[in-house]
């Protein structure tokens, strides 16, 4: 069975012990990796938690299977007053009788049913850890995208403040020149409005990048008005080198996403559970035994001879005739559910094929974003600094350095929003094919 088990392999071990980390009341101090982020999301996330608590109890229901195949022992302890009249002297006599049995039985041959409703159990064990795999891994994407969301805010906040001290420069010169009679009132007047706009740009990158902190904390379980600050990742990431073919990623998908393999574990399920179904209907045979012991002064005085110990063993074959139907309809229910986990197996394949193309496809136009963005920023830099030049010594109006400006803090947003929306879709990319793990370790070791 495939298993990534997130919850102990996707990561070190982290520092501090389990339950010290679902006590904290807050966010651990210093520099938090995305590795820091997502041990302390799996160890305090109430989702995961209840995933695998429904894979303990799948775990148990299936260890409970295996009592099919031991033999079934019982025992009882009797105490009871009896009652009877004597003929001589026709009073009522009353004394105490007891008893013990000890009782047990072994299903020895039924065609099989035994072997199909084990199997069942374990698919659905099987299925039960899927599922889990699918919930930890939907989870670590959703702090990724998070991580990356706040680390994109605060590039933007950085980008405001470099813009703000660019639009105060401009300020500053257009009142040197005014005052010294090189330009007219208007230049000022723009440049002003240009600082204005700056400074409200900068308080709305502020505000999203409180709105992103507080998304990345909630998911973390702590108070969205707490601090955090996380590291930032490397701005080589992403090259063209380490892109697979969409056919190898197809390959790997079918072998390791989790929401397939529950698919399939599901229908072996059914599968199973019809055949159990079927083999209902045909006879069992067991073998059985008990002893028992009786200890009663009536049944002494009537039948002194009898022994207080009593004991049988036998071999019993059973086989329902007639039970209302419900046999019939249940073979047919169970059918019925075979070809519908047979139908959601071929839908999730599709519809999973398809994830791998849309992630793989979203991935090569990020990179592609990206250069373009690296471009753009490096050219709006250029252009921006020149045309600061060309205004100090009269040779460009106002008007042309606000538009330098306004392409320069456009320039630094896109290739802000560029860079980390690379590493959420390569994050998506591992998690369309179901391996989101090893996308972690790669990106640890940037």
């Amino acid at each position: 069975m495939r298993k990534i088990w997130l919850l102990t392999a996707i990561l070190p071990t982290v520092a501090f012990g389990a339950d010290d980390c679902v006590t904290m009341r807050n966010v651990p101090e210093g520099v938090q990796s995305l590795q820091d982020v997502i041990n302390l999301g799996l160890c305090r996330n109430p989702q995961t938690a209840a995933a695998y608590a429904a894979l303990r109890s799948s775990h148990f229901n299936k260890n409970a299977g295996y009592a099919n195949y031991l033999p079934n022992v019982s025992a009882s302890v009797s105490a009871n007053k009896n009652f009877a009249q004597s003929k001589d002297t026709k009073k009522p006599n009353y004394d105490w009788g007891y008893g013990a049995s000890i009782s047990a039985s072994y299903l020895i041959f039924d065609f099989g049913k035994r072997e199909s409703d084990f199997a069942q159990t374990l698919a659905t064990y099987r299925a039960a850890g899927f599922d889990y795999d699918e919930t930890v891994q939907n989870f670590v994407y959703g702090l990724v995208g998070a991580y990356y969301e706040l680390l994109n805010a605060d590039a933007d906040v950085k980008s405001a403040e470099s813009a703000l001290k660019v639009a105060q420069t401009a300020k500053d010169t257009a009142d040197k020149k005014f005052k010294a009679g090189s330009v007219a009132k208007a230049d000022v007047y723009k440049a002003e409005t240009t600082l204005a706009s700056s400074q409200l740009s900068l308080e709305r990158a502020k505000n999203n990048r409180e709105i992103a902190k507080g998304t990345l904390l909630t998911k973390l379980s702590f108070p969205a008005n707490q601090e955090i600050v996380v590291a930032d990742m490397a701005s080589t990431f992403g090259s063209d080198a380490e892109s697979e073919s969409i056919d190898e990623l197809i390959k790997v998908a079918r072998e390791k996403r989790p929401d397939l393999l529950k698919a399939t574990a599901n229908k072996d399920a059914a599968w199973h559970k019809r055949n159990a179904a079927f083999l209902k209907n045909l006879p069992s045979i067991s073998a059985s035994g008990s002893v028992s012991w009786n200890d009663n002064s009536f049944q002494d005085v009537v039948s002194p001879d009898t022994n207080k110990m009593n004991g049988s063993i036998g071999i019993r074959a059973s086989m329902p005739l007639f039970a209302g139907f419900a046999n019939v309809y249940g073979l047919r229910a169970a059918e019925s559910d075979y070809n519908r986990a047979k139908y959601n197996e071929e839908q999730t394949k599709n519809a999973a094929m398809m994830d791998v193309f849309t992630a793989y496809q979203n991935y090569k136009t990020a990179q592609t974003v990206l250069k373009h963005t690296e471009a753009l920023l490096k050219s709006a830099t250029e252009s921006e600094r020149v045309t600061a030049g060309m205004y100090k010594v009269g040779r460009a109006t106002m008007l042309d350095w606000q538009t330098a400006q306004s392409e320069l803090v456009n320039a630094q947003k896109q290739n802000n929003s560029a860079k980390y929306d690379l590493f959420v879709k390569r994050a998506a990319v591992a998690l369309a094919i179901g391996d989101i793990k090893s996308e972690l370790e790669g990106m640890k070791n940037e």
